[in-house]
């Protein structure tokens, strides 16, 4: 079996050397980049990065602009590691598109956790067969796309699998709780409201059909529901 890559990105080599370490253990193939810019050439020049881990302050363009950049192509899940621990931050790194974001210091074995659980369940989406359509909102689980009345929409890994997981438990009250163990598959050690971040993202790109859907059940969550028209 070929093993999946994963693209480390920082300017500090020991980061570098650490994080390949733990994830070679786990048998992935692991390369490297010291800033933005050779990220952004190694990433565009291989094909077949699973999934990129991304650090935020970098020489020459930070890991927000990569993050940006990348989005405008690719749905490849992103983790973001940053010395930043403000919730100002850990927004502004949800905003570009990232899945993941890790503060510095971590715990290496975490972050491999992290790294497994995302591929898991890229790996467990790609297995299930059918799209699901609702109101208007279609997903392709397969081919890993998302469409609003037949035009297609960009939304980050972690935004398709947020939808996939609303649109197959449709009605339902959805604690933020419960949606993290659903969609980040993992026990999480952030904060819920990362969900609302999210929540606010997709329903953007979903349109007037979004905040129609998407409902927010104060104090506990939200529920995907297709209302009928008027």
């Amino acid at each position: 079996m070929e093993k999946l890559k994963i693209l480390v990105v920082d300017d500090e080599s020991r980061i570098r050397k650490l994080v390949r370490d733990f994830l070679v253990k786990k048998e992935y193939e692991v390369v490297e980049a010291s800033d933005g810019e050779e990220a952004l050439d190694v990433f565009y020049r291989d094909k077949n990065i699973a999934l990129v881990i991304l650090d935020v302050m970098m020489p020459k363009m930070d890991g927000y602009q990569v993050c940006r950049e990348i989005r405008e192509t690719s749905s490849v899940p992103i983790i973001m590691l940053t010395a930043k621990a403000e919730e100002s931050d850990e927004l502004a790194g949800f905003d570009t598109g990232a899945d993941e974001y890790i503060a510095k210091p971590f715990s290496p074995k975490i972050l491999v956790a992290r790294v497994e659980a995302i591929l898991r369940r890229t790996a467990s989406g790609e297995k299930k067969d059918g799209p699901i359509e609702m109101g208007g909102i279609l997903v392709n689980k397969e081919a890993h796309q998302a469409f609003v009345d037949g035009v297609p929409i960009e939304l980050s890994y972690k935004e398709f699998e947020l939808l996939t997981y609303f649109m197959e438990n449709p009605g339902i009250a959805l604690s933020r709780e419960k949606i993290l163990n659903g969609v980040w598959n993992y026990d999480y050690f952030g904060d819920a409201r990362t969900i609302d971040t999210h929540v606010k993202k997709l329903r953007a790109k979903l349109g007037e059909k979004g905040n129609k859907y998407i409902q927010t059940i104060w104090g506990l969550g939200y529920k995907f529901e297709v209302v009928p028209r008027d």
